[in-house]
């Protein structure tokens, strides 16, 4: 009965363990996710502080405060996920712990029982007079085993409720931590609902004035657009150049040995009869295997790759983005831009070779680096410090970003393309950033 009852007590020790690493795994999740939007939300803060010291209202001021609102939207909605587990917690909690409380009730009382016939057989002389009253010399073996075993029982049992009782002041002390923490989070969702509020008294003051001078944004609108058909057409151009080298040289190399034995075939005096010359063949290109192996390692880094600034917000996501002020206006982007500290560094994202460093006004200088198949471009930079050919590592610095028209900003413009089958198709990076 004792070793069912220890069985049970375990039972429930490892139940309320495991629950408690699942609670955590989830907790921890729930954290690392207020981190990392705390973070977003620290840095955006700093690059509207730097906006704000300008007079008039700006288009970059606009989509960081839409960066803002979002991010402590999503923070609110983490603060609910984490108070949910937090109450999840607490109940499950009060269940195992109701459930130890019953179980340590009955082996109080079963523990109580054995101190009381330990007591009744307290004298020595009785024990030896219960075993001498054997009526041979295996029943005698038997009952100082027993008498043996009662004893071990009694310890267990006692270590037992120990344990039990151990373990129900942890899981008391589990949901006192766990009711702070929920009070806590719910204190700090006020806050960021109230921020959110005045985050959005904020844009629509921003849009306000903005709104006021339609034609002017109207005409910048048509001038970034052909801003970026023209960044568009040249990095395609610089590219399919790249490739067309590549392509030639190797179609050289191949018409080179044939050469060499051609030369030595007709030297041979086993063959001196004649045959028509073989027709020339298209060389198809192959990368090598350098190359092919570092297009691999870029690959497997989908979703790891660091930023190409070490700060920064994203003002405008890849592809089709509504105008934050014009009405059924949507501009497209070939990539992402990326709100920095004015004049920040530009940093390579992953191994590679620069292939092409473009001057396209107003985008500034671009560099194009490559990676095997894939091919990073960072365009919008004041100063390039790489040239065509230079190997670069992840993060080092490839050149500075130009200052935007307000002067308090930079934004870097990032785009990823992949060569397939000699055709050039453009990524989208965000799928490729770490987030």
């Amino acid at each position: 009965m004792v070793t069912v009852i220890l069985k049970n007590s375990l039972f429930i020790v490892l139940l309320i363990s495991t629950g408690v690493v699942w609670s955590q795994k989830k907790s921890d999740q729930l954290q690392a996710e207020q981190n990392k939007l705390e973070k977003k939300l620290s840095t955006t803060k700093s690059l509207l502080d730097k906006v704000k010291k300008g007079t008039e209202s700006s288009l970059n001021e606009l989509k960081l405060i839409e960066n803002q609102v979002k991010n402590r939207e999503l923070l609110v909605r983490n603060f609910d996920n984490q108070i949910r587990s937090a109450e999840l917690t607490i109940s499950s909690k009060a269940d195992q712990i109701q459930e130890l409380e019953k179980k340590l009730i009955r082996l109080k009382e079963q523990y109580k029982k054995l101190l009381i016939y330990a007591y009744k057989h307290r004298n020595k002389s009785a024990k030896m007079m219960y075993v001498f009253s054997s009526s041979n010399y295996f029943e005698a073996v038997k009952r100082t085993s027993y008498l043996k075993r009662l004893s071990e029982i009694q310890q267990k049992q006692f270590k037992v409720i120990l344990q039990n009782e151990k373990t129900i002041h942890k899981e008391i002390r589990t949901i006192k931590q766990e009711k702070d923490h929920k009070k806590q989070l719910l204190e700090e969702k006020i806050v960021e609902k109230q921020q959110i509020e005045k985050d959005k008294s904020a844009k629509q003051l921003a849009l306000e004035k903005l709104r006021k001078d339609e034609n002017s944004l109207m005409a910048e609108l048509r001038e970034q657009e052909r801003q970026k058909a023209e960044l568009k057409r040249r990095i395609k151009l610089a590219i399919e150049k790249e490739i067309a080298e590549a392509e030639a040289k190797a179609k050289k190399e191949a018409e080179k040995k044939a050469s060499l034995a051609s030369k030595n075939t007709s030297s041979s005096p086993a063959k001196t009869t004649t045959s028509a010359t073989p027709a020339k063949k298209e060389v198809a290109f192959t990368d090598t295997k350098e190359n092919i192996a570092l297009g691999k390692s870029f690959e497997s880094n989908r979703g790891k790759l660091p930023w190409p600034v070490s700060k920064g917000s994203i003002t405008e996501s890849y592809g089709k983005n509504a105008h934050p002020t014009l009405p059924n206006v949507y501009t497209n982007n070939n990539g992402v831009d990326i709100g920095a500290p004015k004049n920040s560094q530009v940093r390579a994202v992953f191994d590679g070779e620069v292939t092409s460093v473009l001057n396209i006004p107003g985008a500034g200088k671009v560099v194009i680096i490559k990676h095997g198949a894939y091919r990073t471009v960072y365009s919008n930079l004041q100063e390039a410090y790489v040239s065509v050919g230079d190997k670069v590592s992840s993060k080092q610095s490839i050149g500075s970003l130009l200052a935007d028209e307000e002067g308090n900003l930079s934004t870097s413009h990032f785009e990823i393309h992949q060569v397939v089958e000699g055709t050039v198709q453009r990524i989208n990076p965000t799928l490729w950033l770490a987030q």
